[in-house]
């Protein structure tokens, strides 16, 4: 049986409502949760172009100290390293990751793509980032000193072995800069409206050296002036550096996972050491301080 009673409370007439001793009430439901909380990050919850495949694009030829044996599957060269480090991030194995070739002019075109993500040196821009998602820098680029293999400042080991060198840069670009207020040569830096007639003011040894970002320095010493070596690089001092960054289709949820692999090769150390070993040791660019 139910008996009633009513209260007056604070002005307010209740009706309640207690079960007779030989009643249980009605037991209340148990609130039960919905289950571990989904990780967005692991490899089955992924968003990929193949499922259960990570698929990176990059350009053919894929060129060293960036790959190694133009086979970038190898895990080897800087870039290389850093994809095969971030693939392991995410959970893949090397056999679970396919390489995709992609021009690149066109990693960066507005539209849909055929890759997770692209791996090219590839600066991020504001311009760039209208079309695409960018992860966080990867790489930071540095400027790199270039002279000719015979010139006494080939073997300059350090930044004040080079006051007195007379240096040359192209106008409008990070290495002016950086040239005046890192290096500080006794002369001012001789400026070249174009960066080939940099090039050819050093072939002519009309200068002693010009200094580039490290990716045109690498190119220079292979492509364009025969006999020329780096002497080493340096990090800008001011200004917004310029960063590469790995690139997706706009709107690819997969940036957010990747840059916690990316923050996790960091914080651990893992990517200093691959720039260490590919960007300096392996590739001949010593650190210049």
């Amino acid at each position: 049986m139910h008996r009633s009673t009513l209260l007056l409370a604070a002005g307010v007439l209740i009706l309640a409502t207690a079960c007779a001793p030989e009643e249980t009430a009605p037991a209340v439901a148990e609130l039960t949760p919905s289950g571990p909380a989904v990780d967005a990050c692991a490899k089955e919850s992924l968003k990929l172009i193949t499922p259960g495949k990570l698929t990176i694009g990059t350009d053919k030829p894929a060129y060293e100290p960036w790959f190694k044996d133009d086979d970038p599957a190898n895990g080897q060269g800087f870039e290389g390293a850093v994809a095969a480090a971030v693939a392991k991030g995410l959970g893949f194995t090397p056999q679970e990751v396919a390489w995709e070739t992609v021009p690149f002019d066109s990693s960066f075109a507005p539209g849909p793509k055929k890759f997770d993500f692209d791996i090219n040196q590839i600066s991020i821009t504001p311009e760039r980032a209208k079309a695409v998602d960018f992860s966080e820098g990867y790489y930071t680029v540095k400027q790199a000193v270039v002279a000719l293999g015979d010139s006494k400042f080939a073997s300059a080991a350090n930044l004040a072995a080079l006051k007195d060198a007379k240096i040359g840069v192209q106008a409008g670009t990070t290495a002016l800069s950086a040239v005046r207020e890192v290096i500080q040569p006794g002369d001012d830096p001789s400026v070249f409206n174009q960066q080939i007639d940099a090039v050819s003011a050093l072939k002519n040894k009309q200068i002693d050296a010009i200094v580039v970002d490290l990716p045109t320095a690498f190119y220079v010493t292979a492509a364009q002036v025969e006999g020329s070596k780096i002497v080493g690089q340096f990090a800008a001092s001011s200004g917004t550096p310029e960063e590469f960054g790995l690139l997706f289709e706009k709107g690819n949820t997969l940036v957010g996972c990747v840059d916690k692999a990316l923050a996790d090769l960091k914080s651990s150390g893992e990517l200093a050491a691959i720039e260490q070993q590919w960007l300096t040791s392996t590739a001949g660019a010593p650190e210049l301080s």
